[in-house]
């Protein structure tokens, strides 16, 4: 199998399991059959789409190639008659998730790569391409985006490109690349989820006092 075919194969699962996510985030929010679409599709094409427009490549992906765009809703409608069947838990959204998010950062690095050949924009647009869709979708559905909470989410995507960048220098084929990038960024973003890591919280002086104070209280 050509690598350009693992690419494409690859790319649109990463659309698939988005367009996934998007679905089940409706679902939690009781939306109907049109409301699921929406935000799968959204959820699935939202950060190539802003990808492709800020490196400015041409056609954006799913119009130049509407196979993208049939995958996308497939999936959500798939997933909207799969629910009503089996129960699917809050976590089966965080890993289908974190599946997009692995595949979409190392495509978005790949192809930002390819075009300015510059490893720090290369790594912008494949954080940019995974999270994206997922800020698109938690705002649409009213949530707070996964990428401003204390959960280790943007920053799995930032260590996963690194990764696609180091690798890249040292020579490996690009099927290796991808791989092995995207195992880095779902190794860690499934690890958060397991084990609840998350980056430290934002806390002044005022809040550790009265903190302190409810603590002390309670004794």
């Amino acid at each position: 199998m050509s690598p350009a075919l693992i690419i494409y194969g690859l790319d649109l699962f990463g659309v698939a399991v988005f367009a996934v996510s998007g679905c089940l985030a409706a679902g939690r929010k009781r939306m109907d059959v049109f409301g699921a679409i929406v935000l799968g599709l959204v959820t699935a094409l939202g950060g190539g789409t802003l990808r492709d427009t800020l490196l400015d490549t041409g056609p954006v992906f799913w119009i130049d190639d509407t196979v993208y765009l049939l995958v996308a809703t497939a999936s959500s409608l798939l997933t909207f008659v799969v629910v009503r069947v089996i129960s699917v838990p809050w976590r089966g959204l965080l890993i289908t998730d974190a599946l997009g998010l692995a595949v979409f950062m190392a495509l978005g690095t790949s192809k930002a790569l390819a075009v300015t050949a510059s490893p720090s924009v290369a790594m912008i647009m494949g954080v940019m391409t995974g999270v994206a869709g997922g800020m698109i979708r938690d705002i649409l559905s009213a949530e707070v985006p996964l990428i401003l909470r204390k959960e280790i989410y943007a920053t799995a995507a930032l260590c996963g490109s690194l990764a696609y960048v180091i690798i890249n220098r040292l020579g490996a084929p690009e099927t290796l690349c991808l791989l092995l990038s995207a195992t880095v960024t779902l190794a860690i973003r499934l690890a958060a989820i397991r084990w609840s890591f998350s980056l430290p919280v934002f806390k002044s002086k005022e809040d550790l006092d009265q903190a302190d104070s409810d603590h002390s209280s309670d004794k």
